[in-house]
């Protein structure tokens, strides 16, 4: 298995559990998890990567940059779902 897909792969499922933390009220888990998608983001943010990947790298930021958790939770879930996408096609 590719090791950038494995890290894309683990990236969309942090963030999923960021989106179900903060929809549960379990705001220390998806603080972990957040945690957790801050230090894929900057391993993939190293690499070299298609213009669309580095694309939704950089929403990234701007999503973890959110103070009402509720839009959070709700971009987290879409971008899981972009990353887990791009994960299983572009490999």
């Amino acid at each position: 298995m590719n090791p950038n897909r494995e890290t894309i792969g683990a990236l969309a499922m942090d963030l999923k559990r960021v989106a179900l933390g903060y929809n549960r009220g379990s705001t220390q888990m998806a603080e972990r998890f957040l945690e957790e998608a801050l230090k894929r983001h900057k391993e993939l943010q190293a690499q070299h990567n298609s213009p669309y990947l580095q694309k939704l790298l950089n929403s990234i930021a701007k999503l973890l940059a959110q103070k009402d958790k509720e839009k959070l939770a709700e971009d987290a879930l879409m971008y899981s779902t972009l990353f887990q996408n791009y994960a299983l096609k572009a490999y």
